[in-house]
């Protein structure tokens, strides 16, 4: 029997990590690689605050010690001081995919004007993909369809564990070979 491919989920979020309020990102994001992905798979959740260092560390900790082969944020990506998901992620990457963000800013923005203020952004770390997303479970949802496709080849290319998707609900993309 494989070892289930390991997915980060981390909610990032001041009042949430505090319990002013119930985490509502990061079951989403549980929610839709459920309804998605066909491949086995677990997920690594952590709840913390909007701060660099602990996001940085959480980051880290999820692609180097847990072999998180994708990890998924939610929050912080807003214009706010305290939202620093994006620069906490681009300290820890390789290499950034600016293409992800700059399509879920495409589809978000035919949803709500407000989507221009998004600083959604995407990379690598070793052999694991990043992908910073928006805090509201329907943008969540709406984001990751507009990006599922390109996940399983990105996670090929740098030579990652081999995801599937539920062809009913995403089609994963993969050039034909030749």
């Amino acid at each position: 029997m494989s070892t289930p491919i390991r997915i980060g989920i981390v909610t990032i979020s001041d009042r949430a990590s505090s319990g002013v309020y119930q985490d509502l990102g990061g079951p989403a994001i549980q929610q839709y690689f459920t309804e998605v992905l066909t491949c086995d798979w677990e997920s690594v959740y952590r709840l913390i605050p909007d701060d660099q260092p602990g996001i940085e560390d959480t980051l880290r900790e999820l692609v180097d010690g847990q072999g998180c082969a994708l990890v998924v944020t939610t929050g912080g990506t807003g214009p706010s001081p305290r939202d620093v998901t994006p620069e906490a992620t681009r300290a820890v990457l390789d290499k950034e995919l600016e293409g992800f963000g700059e399509q879920m800013r495409a589809v978000s923005l035919s949803k709500v004007p407000t989507a221009i203020l998004s600083r959604q952004t995407a990379g690598v770390r070793g052999r694991s993909l990043i992908l910073n997303l928006p805090g509201k479970p329907k943008a969540i949802a709406e984001c990751l369809d507009a990006v599922m496709a390109a996940v399983p080849y990105c996670i090929d290319l740098i030579h990652g564990p081999y995801l599937t998707t539920d062809p009913a609900r995403i089609v994963a993309f993969r050039p034909k070979a030749g």
